[in-house]
């Protein structure tokens, strides 16, 4: 009762083919890199270098919030008395 119908010929093939005009484009390899005992040493200085700095910032910000934390502490309480 429910079945689908199917036509009684399947649809015939289109007549036209799309063919692509342009060839497939050529792919071109990377050139190779050449990863020596320098190029490691100044990838580790400049990580290094990095975390230091970033640690620094970090460190600074800290003080600094601590510092605001002990100076509204501290006029808090002089405008109280």
């Amino acid at each position: 009762m429910f079945l689908p119908k199917y036509p009684d010929s399947p649809t015939p093939p289109p007549a036209h083919t799309h063919a692509p005009t342009d060839p497939a484009p050529i792919r071109r390899s990377l050139p190779s890199v050449a990863i020596d005992k320098n190029t490691v040493a100044v990838v580790l200085v400049g990580g290094v270098v990095l975390t230091a700095l970033l640690a620094a910032v970090a460190v600074t910000a800290i003080s600094v919030a601590v510092a605001a934390v002990v100076l509204r502490s501290m006029l808090r309480d002089h405008n109280r008395r």
